[in-house]
């Protein structure tokens, strides 16, 4: 498979939102007080390392398997528990506001490239990845609404 100079582009530009999602979940996992967020940043972190091995691997004319994208997606938390007290609550909560706005703009960005690959199979990978960080933002919501975090 070969890629055009604006699907060149493009993976570059997915390549770097995925490195800068690796680091800020990594980064987070280690600055997070609830134990759940540590796990739910840390089992994400995975998540965003495979969708970079997906993205390496186009880069370099691999065409994706129609599973590409992770789905280790079952190995992180479907549900959550307010956070013990004694959690530092203020910055878990800038935290998760800060990656869910990363996740956003991951989902918006996949969403814009979807539309402009050429070959079925990379699209189909991109669709799948963006699945899974619209899922990453949905676990994010899902812990703040608990936590009284989202919308209050």
């Amino acid at each position: 498979m070969t890629l055009t100079e604006k699907e060149r582009t493009l993976v570059k530009d997915l390549k770097d939102q995925e490195s800068l999602c690796i680091e800020k979940y990594g980064k987070y996992a280690g600055e997070a007080s609830d134990e759940q967020l540590r796990t739910l940043f840390g089992g994400i972190a995975s998540m965003e390392r495979e969708h970079l091995r997906t993205l390496d691997g186009i880069e370099s004319g691999k065409t994706p398997s129609t599973s590409s994208g992770s789905s280790s997606g079952s190995s992180l938390p479907q549900s959550f528990t307010k956070a013990p007290t004694g959690t530092d609550a203020k910055t878990d909560a800038f935290l998760c506001s800060d990656l869910l706005s990363t996740e956003k703009h991951a989902s918006h960005l996949y969403d814009t490239c979807v539309f402009e690959f050429q070959d079925p199979a990379v699209r189909q990978a991109l669709n799948h990845i963006q699945k899974e960080e619209q899922n990453h933002g949905k676990l994010l919501y899902d812990y703040m609404k608990v936590n009284g975090m989202y919308g209050s």
